[in-house]
């Protein structure tokens, strides 16, 4: 059971709070029920909990250390391993589990798409205008 100091309830941000309480915890917990707990801990009342709760889902959201799960759910990033799907050009799907083979994966594909580049690929960017700040588009170029 986490138990902060009143150091610590100054101190420490909603954010910091809440990782201790979910790796205390070890398992995944509702945003809403986080969060009251969070205030439970700092010492904070119920109208410090709905003028919060917003900001509190943006730290969820934005801090690495969190993810979000389906049903309203979040945890710890660590806890769970991150699957990316990566779509080629013939419509099949890769799912990689480590980031390193998902960087590996795309310098090989880098490299390959170089190897075998055709002079076609000019033809992709014939209809591109580029402009100057003062130039305007001409009605006839649209």
């Amino acid at each position: 059971m986490v138990k902060l100091t009143e150091e610590e309830k100054e101190t420490l941000s909603y954010g910091d709070v809440a990782y201790l309480i979910l790796k205390d915890k070890n398992k995944k917990v509702k945003i809403q029920e986080l969060f009251k707990k969070v205030i439970e801990l700092m010492g904070q009342s119920e109208e410090d909990y709905a003028n919060n709760i917003g900001n509190f889902f943006e730290v969820i959201i934005t801090d690495k250390r969190f993810i979000m799960l389906d049903g309203g759910f979040c945890d710890l990033k660590i806890n769970h391993s991150t699957k990316v799907i990566v779509e080629d050009d013939e419509d099949d799907y890769e799912i990689i589990s480590d980031d390193n083979e998902f960087e590996n994966d795309i310098e090989e594909d880098n490299y390959e798409e170089d190897a075998n580049a055709d002079d076609d690929s000019d033809d992709d960017l014939q209809d591109l205008v580029i402009l100057d700040d003062n130039e305007e588009i001409e009605s006839d170029m649209l």
